[in-house]
C-alpha cells in the first residue's frame, strides 16, 4: 500500500492533474532548463498512469491485478515528479508565481501548532477481490479537514468460525497506518471464510485519538 504525503494531492485524480500541469508548465519555462528527455519521460509516465487509473476504476475491468498495476504506475509517475522538483524546480529558487503555477504551497517558516486528534472514526468494508477487503474511513465525530487528523491506524484480527471474537478494540492484534480514506487489506489464502474484526484510531505524530467502534466482515 503506497501512501503519499507533503505537497502531493491526496487523490489519484489530483495527482494526475498536478503531473499534467507540471508537464505543461515545465515545457514552457526555459529558465529551469529541463532536458527534453526528462519531459518526454514524465509524459510517458502520465499516459501510463492515466490508462491504468481508467482500468482500475472501471467496474468491468477492475481486478486485483489492475489495482496493483495502477499503484505501480502512479509510484513511477510520482517518483519522476519528485526528481523533477528536486533537480530543476528548486534551482534556481522558486518565486511566488512559480509556486502558484506548480500548485505548491510557499514555505512557511512559522510552524502551526497542532493538537492531539479528538475525532472518532470507524471503517466500512467492501469487497475487492479474493482474500481482499476494502476499508473506507467514516467519521463518527469531527471532520477530516481538521489538521490534527493526519492518518489512520486500522487495527484488525482474523477469527475462525466457532472461536471467541474480540470483546473490544484492545483485543485486536494486527494494524497498519494509512493516510488514505480508502485502502485495501490483503489477507492470507487460508483466511477465506473467517471473520475479520476492525477498529480505527486517528494518529498524529505519535498522538492517538479515541477508538472507533468494533466492526466485523466476512473475508471472501
Amino acid at each position: 500500500m503506497a501512501h503519499y504525503t507533503d505537497w502531493l494531492p491526496t487523490t489519484r485524480d489530483g495527482q494526475l492533474a498536478m503531473a499534467k500541469d507540471w508537464h505543461s508548465v515545465a515545457g514552457t519555462a526555459a529558465a529551469w532548463g529541463i532536458p527534453a528527455a526528462v519531459l518526454t519521460d514524465l509524459g510517458t509516465r502520465i499516459q501510463t498512469a492515466e490508462a491504468a487509473l481508467t482500468t482500475a476504476k472501471n467496474e468491468t475491468t477492475r481486478t486485483p491485478v489492475a489495482t496493483a498495476q495502477c499503484r505501480a504506475a502512479f509510484d513511477e509517475m510520482i517518483a519522476a515528479m519528485r526528481d523533477m522538483k528536486r533537480r530543476y524546480f528548486l534551482t534556481p529558487p522558486l518565486m511566488e508565481a512559480d509556486y502558484i503555477a506548480l500548485g505548491l504551497k510557499p514555505h512557511d517558516a512559522t510552524p502551526t501548532p497542532i493538537g492531539p486528534p479528538a475525532a472518532q472514526v470507524t471503517v466500512e468494508t467492501f469487497l475487492v477481490g479474493r482474500h481482499e477487503l476494502g476499508a473506507k474511513i467514516i467519521y463518527v465525530t469531527g471532520s477530516a479537514a481538521d489538521p490534527a487528523n493526519k492518518g489512520y491506524r486500522i487495527w484488525y484480527t482474523v477469527i475462525p468460525p466457532g472461536e471467541t471474537p474480540p470483546a473490544d478494540p484492545d483485543d485486536l492484534r494486527k494494524s497498519f497506518f494509512t493516510k488514505r480514506k480508502k485502502d485495501v487489506i490483503e489477507f492470507d489464502f487460508g483466511d477465506s471464510g473467517k471473520t475479520a474484526y476492525f477498529a480505527v484510531q486517528i494518529e498524529n505524530d505519535g498522538k492517538k485519538g479515541p477508538w472507533g467502534p468494533l466492526v466485523s466482515a466476512l473475508i471472501p
